[in-house]
């Protein structure tokens, strides 16, 4: 059955200019390749009050594969290894047909345990990029693991275009909590996600559309008072650069 992540995002910016916010946010979880019964008002790539649209995740936004992209992305890497896997979408469903996610994350399985997530990262432009995240041994990843990427990505314009990501994810039966730590010099932002695995019902999806009814549109309201903030407070200025080449790194 697919779950509803009712969760709390943390944002902290480090660097001369202090700023920090804290909000409720609705995730899903589902498993794309698999039949899965789900509330009347939720559906998979059809118009509902509450949906899950596969153009919008895998790939360039409004025109991804979902999961297909996921293995082919897999299988581009070398991680053909694994064998037989499990791929499961982390991600805010589309509300009244809107949808935005600053980030999205595939959790990619063997059995019970984590081995790949991809971090599908989209900025207010519509750009998008992914970050292919895993042990250099392709050990299950464990809640201790840090798993690092460059920044290749303009996601926010009071950022840079340099650093490093850590990435830490604990996926527990029970609960989600994903950290990621971007550094830059003395600057960056710790960005969390932490929430409850719950069973997907109509209940709990009228509760999330009761406390925040706009949905996503909220959380892009969000991002830009938080950046109208950051431009009050001085905070450096960097201009849009081209989007990378590749979609993933």
């Amino acid at each position: 059955m697919p779950e509803h992540i009712r969760g709390k995002t943390f944002h902290s910016r480090r660097g001369a200019v202090d700023n920090a916010f804290r909000y409720g946010v609705d995730y899903v979880l589902v498993e794309p390749e698999a039949q899965q019964c789900a509330p009347w008002i939720f559906s998979r790539n059809r118009k509902n009050l509450i949906a899950l649209h596969d153009a919008d995740h895998g790939g360039p936004r409004k025109a991804g594969s979902g999961a297909p992209w996921v293995r082919r992305v897999l299988a581009r890497n070398g991680l053909h290894e694994l064998g037989m896997v499990r791929i499961l979408l982390l991600a805010q469903p589309r509300v009244l047909g809107h949808v935005f996610n600053p980030v999205s994350f595939w959790l990619v399985y063997t059995a019970d345990d984590l081995r790949v997530v991809i971090a599908e990262v989209t900025n207010t432009y519509g750009d998008r990029h992914s970050y292919l995240c895993h042990n250099p041994d392709l050990a299950p990843i464990k809640p201790t693991d840090r798993l690092t990427a460059r920044k290749i990505f303009h996601v926010s314009p009071f950022q840079p275009i340099s650093g490093q990501y850590e990435f830490r994810f604990r996926i527990d039966v029970e609960r989600i909590s994903i950290i990621i730590d971007y550094r830059s010099g003395n600057g960056g932002i710790l960005a969390t996600l932490h929430g409850d695995r719950v069973p997907m019902t109509t209940r709990s999806l009228l509760g999330a559309v009761l406390r925040r009814p706009i949905g996503s549109l909220r959380v892009l309201g969000l991002i830009h008072w938080q950046a109208f903030r950051l431009w009050l407070k001085g905070a450096p200025f960097h201009p849009r650069p081209p989007v990378p080449e590749k979609d993933i790194s």
